[in-house]
């Protein structure tokens, strides 16, 4: 699994909802505490469906903090 970080919480949810639009299996959680963000929520999805993702958000404006693989509990 990976992260999307965001820069704000409406970033964050706009996100999500662009997602889920396109069928992808995105899901908000908050920031884990190894990884920093200004915002607090980020996107958990399959690491398969990161490009498309990136490739959504881009097209629609929406500018991320950063992609970071889900670290181990």
């Amino acid at each position: 699994m990976v992260v999307l970080t965001f820069y704000s919480t409406h970033l964050a949810l706009y996100a999500e909802k662009l997602a889920k639009e396109a069928g992808l299996k995105g899901k908000l959680m908050p920031v884990p505490r190894q990884l920093s963000s200004s915002c607090g929520l980020c996107l958990r999805l399959p690491e398969i469906e990161v490009d498309r993702a990136l490739y959504l958000l881009e097209h629609s404006g929406v500018e991320g903090d950063g992609v970071h693989p889900l670290p181990e509990r």
